[in-house]
């Protein structure tokens, strides 16, 4: 079996959240990977995207053609080597995770079995959190979209804070304090502050939310920067998440050995795909952490957190959960916190073409 054709397209995707009317559009590059059996992998990123797109369509396409897609980690170190000379991240990490993805698809197509078993098949199903708790919304609603949530039986819920950009520490906590009193105990509660805090912003603010039994803080010190995370990991009861858009394992390994993260949050989309994901659950795992899934693409991250023995939890941000569902026929769907991945070959996912040749960006 050989790659036979490779082709990397643009959308630009209306989604809408609870209690907005006004769709927000998010640009998307959706790839596939075809070979000369008729086997296609899928993927999909929502970054980088005209440089992206030139990148795999005209250096990427051409250099992959004729290879043998079950050669994953050969294809990646290839790539690696002939277009990643310096060991960068971003713009390359991504087209990594595109192709990488879209070849452990094939895999599992060829194989007859989901990409979650090939990885290890560690568990049936991966805890399923709900990202809600958006900016934009006020107090008031949160406590409404939080109350309609759980009312669905989702019993896992993160929010945002850092809000105001980062200036107003009070209200933060007391977003927190409304939705803890809203849900009650009973519910587990994540916050995420996207880099925005100081260390010492971040250290205040986890002292007057550590009542509320929060189960993670996720990336909530500037740039990410190991030595302020470990310093305040030592300084709060709260643990500490980070690396979601990490684009290489020794990244990864910085917050690991440094002691600056309990959790490791390796993004297949954003790391390099499964074949660098499954190194950095590895490395965590050496170090008795577990992994779990922070940012976009829940489809295909639960087979990351599925096949990983310290695989956790896996992220239905409201946006990108139903940007997925646009932009794949069919998707796992949380259930009572939880989520079980298809046990379909490959990923299990078909893109809908249909409908998404309407907001193809041409």
């Amino acid at each position: 079996m050989k790659i036979e054709n490779i082709q990397a397209s643009r959308y630009r995707v209306p989604v809408t959240i609870p209690l907005r009317d006004k769709p927000r559009f998010i640009d998307v590059v959706l790839t596939c990977v075809e070979t000369d059996t008729g086997l296609r992998g899928y993927s999909v990123t929502d970054v980088y995207g005209p440089a992206l797109t030139a990148t795999i369509n005209e250096e990427i396409a051409p250099y992959l053609r004729g290879a043998n897609p079950l050669e994953t980690e050969k294809i990646w170190q290839d790539l690696y080597t002939k277009f990643n000379i310096r060991c960068l991240t971003g713009l390359w990490s991504s087209v990594a995770s595109m192709i990488d993805i879209a070849l452990w698809d094939i895999k599992g197509k060829h194989f007859g079995e989901p990409v979650f078993r090939l990885l290890g098949g560690a568990h049936d199903r991966a805890q399923a959190y709900i990202t809600f708790g958006m900016g934009e919304y006020s107090r008031e609603e949160l406590v409404e979209v939080a109350k309609m949530l759980v009312a669905q039986g989702h019993t896992r819920l993160k929010m945002v804070v850092a809000i105001q950009n980062a200036t107003n520490l009070r209200e933060d906590a007391a977003r927190v304090k409304a939705v803890r009193e809203a849900v009650g105990d009973g519910i587990e509660l994540m916050v995420d502050a996207n880099y925005l805090f100081s260390l010492p912003q971040a250290v205040e603010l986890c002292k007057l939310i550590e009542p509320y039994n929060i189960s993670f803080f996720e990336e909530p010190v500037y740039g990410n920067d190991f030595r302020l995370l470990r310093d305040l990991r030592r300084k709060t009861t709260i643990p500490i998440a980070a690396g979601q858009q990490f684009g290489h394992l020794w990244q990864h390994r910085e917050l690991i050995v440094e002691e600056a993260v309990d959790i490791a949050q390796p993004n297949v989309c954003f790391v390099g795909g499964f074949t660098e994901a499954v190194k950095v659950a590895n490395l965590a795992r050496a170090f008795n952490k577990q992994i779990a899934n922070g940012g976009t693409w829940p489809f295909h991250n639960v087979h990351l957190q599925a096949g990983m023995v310290n695989g956790t939890k896996v992220e239905f941000h409201l946006v990108f959960w139903r940007l997925c569902e646009v932009i794949f026929k069919e998707g796992p769907k949380p259930e009572n916190g939880w989520v079980t991945p298809f046990e379909r070959p490959g990923l299990g996912l078909e893109p809908n073409f249909e409908l998404l040749e309407q907001y193809r960006i041409k």
